[in-house]
């Protein structure tokens, strides 16, 4: 324990020095031996430190995004070069440099608040020990040996002895009591905080390993800070619970201000977009126009949530430009937007349907038939009339001793218009 001390002594001096200068703010306000004071002033260091790791922390969102966008390229390299593991770190690495990925970028809050992690709890440990430690001397250390937190003192861990928590001037019940809530509660922000990650702000028509691998983690996680937590100090489980919820908050607002493509976080600030422009008829501030003119620069890579984004925009009249503004516009197809719209398809007929309208078809057929027919019939009756007082009159004719008449085209059955001649070697 001491030598891990020592490696963080340059650091555990600083820290002191912050803890103590917020501690004669609050203390002035509370008192200076009350646990309010020496647990906010935990609280205003977590909230200190995690001001300063805001751009780690904005450097970690867009690593994370880039790894999951890169999951697909990384797995076909894997099975490209699966004999070759050098190839394969090489092209790896190549991939990495140029997208400008770094896969430890993830790790960097943590790994950034890690010295300021052990240094208050080697603080808190001096403490319940009662040892002066970086800047807290004698009168410091005897009024943060009496600071409680609900009745639990700074320094108490759960698995103390009676004798080590009587000595803090407090009793075994309430320090198990006040640690158990307060691991269940670091641990279960360390979940929701992971699922919060995982079912909002997700690629969801992307399905790599890695995704696999952060959904364990998810459950992993919160098992493993409930372990570590029973040998963690109250002050430390204070720093830990309040940085736990730092997280889920900074997380809550980047997933709704600035969500992964693809994601159901995207889906729902689309919407909230839309509805922005529909009451006021222009796209309100620079990150939403800068948001549109993104998705407009996409073109056909558009996911489905940027298409139905954009085929609200066309209902509702307006049509999105290149610079992330829109136009009201009185002709706008969806198609224009990048979304094709879809064929009609014809509803299917059931069996009895399809029998019915055959049925009908059967019995409509005949009665048209019947028409043509009679249609047809009633034409030549008409002409036939004429023609027999002719056929009389050239009866007579004939009996009176001329040359019979030549039958005319028509009754006699052969085509009107030119008639093909006759081949020589044919019979007259």
């Amino acid at each position: 324990m001491d030598t891990i001390a020592s490696l963080f002594s340059f650091i555990t001096t600083p820290v002191s020095w912050v803890i103590v200068q917020f501690h004669t703010m609050y203390g002035a306000i509370f008192g200076p031996d009350t646990g309010w004071a020496w647990g906010l002033s935990i609280v205003s260091l977590v909230v200190l430190i995690r001001i300063c790791l805001i751009p780690l922390f904005v450097k970690q969102i867009k690593s994370t995004r880039n790894m999951q966008a890169l999951q697909p390229k990384m797995k076909a390299i894997q099975e490209r070069y699966k004999s070759d593991k050098q190839r394969q770190s090489e092209e790896m690495m190549k991939l990495y440099k140029e997208t400008g990925t770094n896969p430890l970028s993830s790790c960097l809050p943590i790994l950034a608040q890690s010295p300021f992690f052990f240094s208050l709890y080697h603080v808190l440990s001096a403490i319940a020990s009662g040892k002066t430690i970086g800047v807290i001397d004698e009168p410091l250390l005897a009024s943060a040996r009496q600071a409680h937190i609900f009745g639990a003192p700074l320094a108490a861990k759960f698995m103390d002895s009676p004798e080590k928590v009587e000595a803090l001037h407090a009793s075994l019940t309430d320090v198990r009591v006040v640690t158990a809530i307060m691991i269940v509660m670091m641990s279960a922000s360390q979940f929701f905080t992971q699922r919060q990650l995982m079912m909002k702000n997700v690629d969801l028509s992307v399905k790599t390993p890695y995704m696999q691998q952060q959904k364990m983690l998810m459950y992993i996680f919160p098992l493993i800070f409930a372990g570590m937590g029973i040998n963690f100090p109250v002050g430390v489980l204070v720093y830990w619970l309040t940085t736990n919820v730092w997280t889920m908050g900074q997380q809550m607002y980047v997933i709704n201000q600035n969500p992964t493509p693809g994601s159901k976080a995207q889906d729902a600030y689309l919407q909230r977009l839309l509805k922005s422009v529909t009451q006021h008829g222009e796209v309100r501030g620079r990150r939403r126009k800068t948001i549109v003119k993104v998705i407009v620069a996409k073109g056909a890579d558009r996911n489905d949530n940027e298409r139905r984004f954009f085929a609200g925009l066309a209902k509702s009249g307006f049509a999105a430009q290149a610079d992330g503004t829109v136009i009201k516009s009185d002709n706008v197809s969806v198609e224009a937007e990048g979304g094709a719209p879809k064929r009609q398809q014809p509803k299917r007929q059931t069996k009895s349907q399809r029998q019915t309208g055959s049925g009908q078809q059967a019995a409509e057929k005949p009665e048209q038939t019947e028409q043509t027919e009679q249609s047809a019939q009633a034409a030549p009756s008409l002409e036939k009339k004429p023609q027999a007082s002719q056929k009389g009159a050239k009866a007579g004719s004939a009996s009176a001793g001329d040359k019979p008449a030549r039958p005319s085209r028509a009754n006699s059955g052969q085509r009107k218009g030119q008639q093909r001649p006759k081949h020589p070697s044919s019979k007259k």
